[in-house]
């Protein structure tokens, strides 16, 4: 995940005025970003009180128009806004239209969510000497939600936390990862055009300590993060003090169990779809240590090698590409470092392992040691290393001696087996059969341990973004 370090303060004199935004694929420039000063975020905060007002007096249609034409409006500029989010983000322009799609979805969903905030009728005749009096709860916007956006999955995950702000009555201050802000920008006059009440949808640009001043300040009911461990203990450290809200959606080291009697092939696709070929790499719940049975180890690593191999590696405007660069030239030399540590730690290098500029070569590692160091840590690219076990018993134990929770897999053939693996593993989700890279918008979102705790999905965020108000009428019942 994106890492925000919001303990380091930056001296005013210090701080840019603006950051270059280049191609990962071809270092060039794409434009410049700029970077708010402390005047500006508190404009921005104060703007946003006002924004919260008119957000909290429209009525749930009204919201819903609103998301509507929003995903309306994404929907016409389809073609250039993937274009752009291809170019600055650097993943293959089939997973940015992919991006879009899922974004636009996500928008269309709370809008519909919008209309099912319901509250409830709670009987009080449980209680002697409240029998003849009416409970009732209701949900009423938090105020000002802070979103802060990850550079991996930047306007996908902005709508998860955006949409759901505005769909709750929130005004909302996002802000874009620094790497890949632009996409972002051009939604924002999307939104702009929309038109939402003023100061409800801000986004301000910057860095770690543009995002810290969002996160001190009192002005702000709620922040919703998607990004490292390290940024998430550092966000709860700050809001802590002011006693708002988190929202956490952190680290994942996602384990996938191979049994011996899995469909080897499905298996082997849904690493590559998962964990090769998608994001490349750069996915929080992509499969990360994979632990196979010995019965099937070798026949699986042959089959993953082979498709790892035919892996198209290039331009992301390229529609045949599959695997396009990494986010920065040094993220992809710590992914890279990863793969020599653990070679040199005896591992195989069996496919990939070569680094050109932002570029790092899908990668497939062998005979990896159950306790290697490197993958009790996320490695963030295109890399698949495989662990020998001698049963699924030996493989849970693995699985779940990690510090993270998000997702996990099982492959076999048997559905009790899966499901028993599925209760015992120390996950938020459990898919079986299939890939951990799966999110869908209706389904809950999250996990326990350093993951962060979180759920997101249409309901779980709305009801984040909401507080519950008890009304009771006395004597109603008289």
């Amino acid at each position: 995940m994106s890492t925000i370090d919001l303990e380091v303060p930056v001296p005013a004199s210090a701080e840019p005025t603006s950051i270059e935004i280049h191609n990962p694929a071809t270092g060039d420039v794409l434009g410049t970003m700029p970077v708010a000063d402390a005047a500006q975020v508190e404009a921005v905060i104060a703007a946003a009180q006002q924004g919260r007002a008119g957000m909290a007096a429209l009525p749930a249609h009204a919201r819903a128009a609103l998301l509507t034409t929003v995903a309306d409006g994404m929907a016409r500029r389809f073609d250039a806004l993937a274009r752009l989010l291809a170019q600055e983000n650097g993943k293959p322009i089939e997973q940015t239209r992919g991006e879009l799609t899922a974004a636009i979805a996500i928008f269309r969903g709370f809008a519909e969510e919008t209309k099912r905030l319901f509250g409830r009728q709670i009987p009080l005749d449980v209680t002697p000497g409240l029998e003849r009096h009416l409970a009732i709860t209701i949900r009423e916007p938090l105020g000002v939600v802070v979103a802060i956006v990850p550079f991996n999955y930047p306007v996908e995950l902005y709508a998860h936390k955006a949409a759901a702000a505005l769909a709750a009555g929130n005004a909302v201050i996002v802000k874009p990862p620094e790497k890949c802000p632009l996409t972002l920008l051009e939604i924002a006059a999307i939104v702009d055009e929309a038109g939402p009440p003023e100061g409800a949808h801000q986004v301000i640009t910057g860095g770690p300590d543009t995002a810290r001043r969002l996160v001190e300040s009192p002005g702000v009911q709620l922040v919703s993060l998607t990004g490292s461990t390290t940024a998430g203990r550092e966000v709860a450290a700050i809001a802590a003090r002011t006693l708002k809200k988190v929202q956490l959606e952190l680290g994942g080291n996602d384990p996938m169990i191979v049994c011996a009697d899995a469909d080897v092939d499905r298996a082997a696709e849904a690493i590559v779809l998962g964990r090769l070929a998608r994001g490349n790499g750069q996915i929080c719940c992509a499969v990360k240590r994979i632990y196979v049975e010995d019965a099937v180890y070798d026949e699986l690593a042959e089959n993953l090698v082979a498709r790892t191999r035919d892996l198209k590696v290039g331009d992301p405007l390229d529609d045949a590409t599959e695997v396009g660069p990494l986010i920065t030239e040094q993220a992809a030399r710590d992914v890279e470092a990863a793969i020599q540590r653990t070679v040199a730690d005896g591992a195989t290098l069996a496919v990939g392992g070569k680094r050109e500029g932002n570029f790092v070569h899908p990668t497939v590692l062998t005979g990896v040691r159950p306790d290697e160091p490197e993958i009790a840590q996320e490695i963030f690219g295109p890399v698949a290393p495989l662990v020998r076990v001698k049963d699924a018993e030996e493989a849970l134990r693995h699985a779940n001696a990690s510090e993270f929770g998000l997702q996990a897999a099982v492959f076999t053939r048997d559905i009790g087996r899966a499901f028993s693996i599925a209760r015992r593993l120390e996950a938020g989700g459990v898919i079986i059969n299939g890939s951990t890279a799966l999110r869908s918008e209706h389904l809950p979102f999250g996990g326990g341990k350093n993951t962060g705790g979180s759920r997101e999905s249409l309901r779980d965020t709305l009801l984040e973004m909401t507080d519950e108000k008890t009304i009771i009428v006395m004597e109603a019942l008289a």
